[in-house]
């Protein structure tokens, strides 16, 4: 070899075992493409040999205790599990059983204070009865056109309208079937003129406070008369 092809020469020392290992190499990928993980380079001659800690294997009483403490544990989590939804199913129960008192004593407080609104003047619609009693007296025993009638004709009037704005209505019986309900019967009148039961005299007009009864009519009711005693 002459001067100039010596120093354009390359020249390195590989060793074989590398060489060999790079073909296993190139092998593999044409044959796997690549995908397979390359082994682990086997073991160079003369290199003291790796320890390779294996783990005991584990003792089965030992596993046992732990499943069943854990089986304990699933155990007491679901009792408490159920406690826990018992008692808000109770407190749940409670809030809907207060909620419905609360709202039923809302509408009797409502229906009190209407009732208090309406007939809290009861009494003092009572105390009136006798005076509108008193007029209608007056005005049966005047002359039906005199001045005097007149005039207690208009302060009845006046007075019914002014009761009336409060709820207090009056009314007449005269020609009416008798209603326990709504008459007070004072005495029975045999008569032949009208059916027996019709109401044929009245003493004194009945009162409403808002279609509640304050008083009944006064009343005559009509009876059969008595037969002609035989001769």
């Amino acid at each position: 070899m002459t001067e100039s092809d010596e120093k354009g020469a390359f020249q390195a020392d590989i060793p074989a075992n590398a060489v060999e290992e790079a073909l296993r190499s190139v092998e593999k990928i044409a044959k796997g493409g690549g995908e397979e993980a390359e082994a682990p380079p086997a073991q160079a001659e003369g290199e003291p040999p790796v320890a390779v800690e294996v783990e005991p294997a584990p003792d089965p009483a030992a596993l046992a205790r732990e499943v069943e403490g854990l089986k304990a544990q699933v155990e007491l989590s679901t009792a408490k599990g159920r406690e826990t939804m018992e008692k808000l199913r109770e407190t749940h129960e409670r809030l809907l059983r207060a909620t419905a008192d609360l709202e039923n004593y809302k509408k009797r407080a409502a229906k009190e204070r209407e009732e208090v609104q309406k007939f809290g003047v009861e009494k003092v619609m009572k105390d009136l009865l006798p005076v509108i009693d008193g007029l209608d007296r007056a005005l049966a025993a005047a002359p039906a056109e005199g001045p005097l009638a007149e005039g207690v004709r208009l302060v009845r009037a006046s007075l019914e309208q002014a009761l009336a704005k409060h709820g207090l209505v009056g009314f007449s019986a005269l020609g009416e079937t008798f209603d326990p309900a709504l008459h007070e019967a004072l005495m029975q009148v045999p008569t032949a003129d009208k059916p027996a039961g019709t109401v044929v005299l009245e003493h004194a007009r009945g009162f409403k406070l808002h279609e509640r009864l304050v008083r009944p009519a006064m009343v005559g009711v009509a009876v059969e008369p008595a037969p002609p005693p035989s001769t």
